[in-house]
C-alpha cells in the first residue's frame, strides 16, 4: 500500500471548496492514477477522519497568455471528500 503522502498532493482552495466545507466536503487535487479507495484510504490515514464517500473528476488544461507566449495549464485529478457526520478537517 502506498503512504498517503503518495497519492494526496495539495487541497484545492476556491471560494466554492471553502463554501462546501460548511457542508463536510473537501477538495483535493490527488495524483492521476488513484482509485476512490485509494484516496478514501490516505484520507483517512492523513486526517484521522471517517469519510463517507469519494467522488473524482479529471480536470481539462486551460488557454493562458503571459505576453505573446501561449501554452496550457497543467491537468490534474481532482477528488471531492464528504465526511461522516462529527468530522472535520483542520486544513
Amino acid at each position: 500500500m502506498k503512504h498517503y503522502s503518495d497519492i494526496i498532493i495539495a487541497p484545492v482552495i476556491t471560494e466554492k471548496s471553502m463554501a462546501e466545507r460548511a457542508n463536510n466536503v473537501y477538495v483535493f487535487k490527488v495524483v492521476s492514477t488513484a482509485t476512490k479507495d485509494d484516496i478514501k484510504t490516505a484520507i483517512e490515514e492523513a486526517f484521522k477522519v471517517k469519510v463517507a464517500s469519494v467522488n473524482t473528476l479529471n480536470t481539462r488544461s486551460k488557454r493562458r497568455r503571459v505576453g505573446k507566449y501561449a501554452g496550457r495549464t497543467k491537468t490534474y485529478k481532482k477528488a471531492i471528500v464528504k465526511l461522516k457526520d462529527g468530522s472535520s478537517i483542520e486544513l
